[in-house]
């Protein structure tokens, strides 16, 4: 059962997770959802910094949910969401400009390849980066596979392909969910590893829903909602 949030829920900061700004890039203040009318958020808040931020929680708590929601991709009851000052609610074009998203599971894409994905992402993300979307497709051993439409594709396979997407966009905000399921193990290195890169950004902020903290990855801060 995904919990209510009837006071604010700011991202859970510690000694020991150092940020390199002091400016939230994203804002989310007094969020309210419900689906089908059962309430799952109410009143929630966080501030989200530059690097990489946790959310955490048990089975059903609504990490998944949280995320889409940040996407701009649920609507909201009540509540705003800004990033860099761009409102969801005044500039939703310009603010869903500024954050990746690709729900993990979704079949959307199924019927083009991935190189005519990542063109769409170009599409969307000015800071769109090629020469590292190249190094994203070799560290995630991609290569065979960009001429294939994505429906070929395992399910491992197809979130390597968002994943290099994410990190390739540029994007102020980038939300992952369950960034390491169905990969291999050298995949689930090299993401790791652009973590930990991720992690010293002044800038950009990655939120990763996930059941614990990525390994050795620093955190600018964390959103726990509970067991």
């Amino acid at each position: 059962m995904i919990p209510l949030h009837d006071t604010p829920v700011p991202v859970q900061t510690a000694s020991d997770f150092k940020t390199t700004a002091t400016s939230a890039v994203m804002r989310a203040n007094g969020l309210h959802f419900q689906y089908a009318g059962q309430v799952l958020f109410t009143n929630f808040s966080a501030h989200v910094m530059p690097g990489v931020t946790l959310v955490c929680g048990g089975s059903g708590r609504g990490k998944s949910t949280l995320l889409r929601v940040l996407a701009g991709a649920l609507p909201l009851t009540s509540g705003q969401l800004h990033i860099n000052g761009i409102s969801l609610q005044d500039q939703p074009a310009a603010y869903r400009q500024q954050v990746f998203w690709t729900e993990p599971r979704t079949d959307a894409f199924d019927q083009i390849t991935a190189l005519e994905y990542f063109q769409l992402q170009r599409q969307t993300h000015g800071g769109f980066t090629e020469r590292n979307l190249v190094a994203l497709a070799d560290g995630l051993s991609l290569e065979p596979h960009l001429s294939k439409p994505l429906y070929m594709l395992s399910t491992g396979s197809k979130r390597k392909v968002w994943l290099a997407a994410a990190f390739a966009s540029g994007a102020a905000v980038t939300l992952l969910d369950e960034p390491f399921a169905a990969l291999d193990t050298a995949s689930i290195g090299f993401v790791m590893s652009i973590m930990e890169d991720a992690a010293t950004h002044r800038t950009r902020a990655w939120v990763l829903a996930h059941y614990e903290a990525p390994g050795k990855v620093q955190l600018a801060g964390m959103i726990d909602l509970g067991p």
